[in-house]
């Protein structure tokens, strides 16, 4: 696959993510010039004094102006809204990815959006964290990282490879993917991950508003990604709404489970379901 180069690329929303592809891209020299846009002058000023982005605007409009690349980095429920904002000041043929974790009828909406103007391919890269913002950010995030691409039959096939050879470039294992599956997948091990770990941590607050001082490594460790985003974390909730509620009863089924082996005061019960979920879990350590 040949490498491709952007003269200039509009990162709309400076974060964590929308950060990091910046420098990536500043790094692997894909780039001439990067426009952020964003909520915060004062996140996009230290941006700009960081070297994250060259110039910064405060209307996405101005920031997507002659722009060979957009990137869509701002939390998703804002997506189809923001597309609606710059679809008309883009550059004929412009590219268009995002790194939103919601894909599905997203993507579809998305591609719509810009039909006729630019060319949408949604992507995902696996490399978030409970941080955010650009203190956080590095050029080296995408490295051997996953990164699932959702290309739908109306895919243009030319942006569909620059696509995949923007991400190879930056690092990531591309992976494409049906977008449906990609959200019944990412519902599964990463969307209902952070509402149990979101519950957890507001069940001990419940059990006793003292109980958490007393919290060790393990809690922390199971519940680091409650410390995540709840804006984010909302719309990527509503979004696949169906898939979570789907999840949830399994979910509620697992518990059930254990809490009759402990009625039961069923030991080998218990420790069965203990055994059979420390053999999946190896499963990610042997990859």
């Amino acid at each position: 696959m040949s490498r491709i180069s952007f003269g200039k690329t509009a990162v709309i929303g400076v974060g964590l993510l929308g950060a990091s592809v910046a420098l990536a891209l500043r790094e692997s020299g894909l780039c001439g010039m990067i426009h952020g846009y964003g909520r915060s002058e004062d996140n996009l000023r230290r941006a700009k004094e960081r070297g994250i982005i060259d110039e910064y605007r405060l209307s996405a409009r101005e920031a997507c102006a002659d722009a060979d690349l957009v990137l869509l980095s701002t939390p998703v429920g804002v997506f189809k809204s923001m597309a609606e904002e710059i679809k008309e000041y883009l550059k004929e043929g412009a590219l268009v990815t995002d790194v939103g974790s919601i894909k599905g009828k997203m993507v579809s909406a998305l591609e719509e959006l810009f039909s006729g103007r630019a060319r949408y391919i949604g992507s995902h890269p696996i490399a978030g964290s409970d941080t955010s913002g650009i203190d956080e950010a590095r050029a080296d995030l995408f490295r051997a990282a996953r990164c699932i691409v959702t290309p739908t039959e109306r895919s243009d096939s030319s942006a569909l490879e620059s696509i995949v050879s923007l991400w190879e470039t930056l690092g990531a294992r591309v992976e494409i993917m049906d977008a449906c599956r990609h959200d019944a997948i990412y519902g599964a091990v990463s969307h209902l991950p952070h509402l149990v770990a979101y519950a957890l941590v507001n069940t001990i607050g419940t059990a006793g508003e003292d109980y958490i001082e007393y919290a060790g490594q393990g809690f922390r460790d199971t519940t680091r990604i409650a410390m995540s985003s709840p804006e984010l974390w909302r719309d990527v909730s509503l979004h696949n709404r169906e898939n979570l509620l789907r999840l949830m009863d399994l979910f509620g089924d697992a518990l059930d489970t254990l809490r009759r082996r402990l009625e039961e005061n069923d030991a080998a019960g218990l420790e069965s379901e203990f055994s059979k979920a420390r053999a999946l879990r190896k499963k990610i350590e042997e990859r």
